[in-house]
């Protein structure tokens, strides 16, 4: 099992930024995906914005162009950069990880809460 820590969500004005941190063990962080997911009420949960080992990121449609999925191996610490968020990015964002090092695993998640 691996312990994934989320931070950094609550309450902001649709057009604000948050920034989400999601803190990973290192060895883990060098050799998995890292992803940040999402799960409004009464909605599947679903794939926001991915990062391969390789830096490689994958966005949803969604969120493209707003949200930024970043690493830092120094820190161990995966990012979610959120900017001109809208009332429909309201969620709870778990961050997770899969790949070589481990099975997939999920943190508690954190409430992001925009308001119009």
């Amino acid at each position: 099992q691996v312990q994934l820590v989320e931070s950094g969500g609550g309450l902001v004005q649709a057009g604000g930024s948050l920034r989400l941190s999601c803190a990973v063990p290192g060895r883990i962080l060098r050799i998995n995906a890292m992803a940040w997911h999402r799960q409004a009420p009464g909605k599947q949960r679903e794939l926001v914005a991915l990062i391969g080992s390789g830096g490689t990121t994958n966005y949803a449609d969604s969120v493209k162009g707003r949200f930024t999925i970043s690493r830092d191996n120094a820190k161990n610490t995966v990012y979610l950069q959120m900017n001109s968020l809208k009332p429909e990015d309201t969620a709870v964002y778990y961050c997770w990880t899969g790949g070589a090092a481990s099975g997939p695993n999920w943190g508690q998640g954190t409430q992001v809460t925009v308001s119009s």
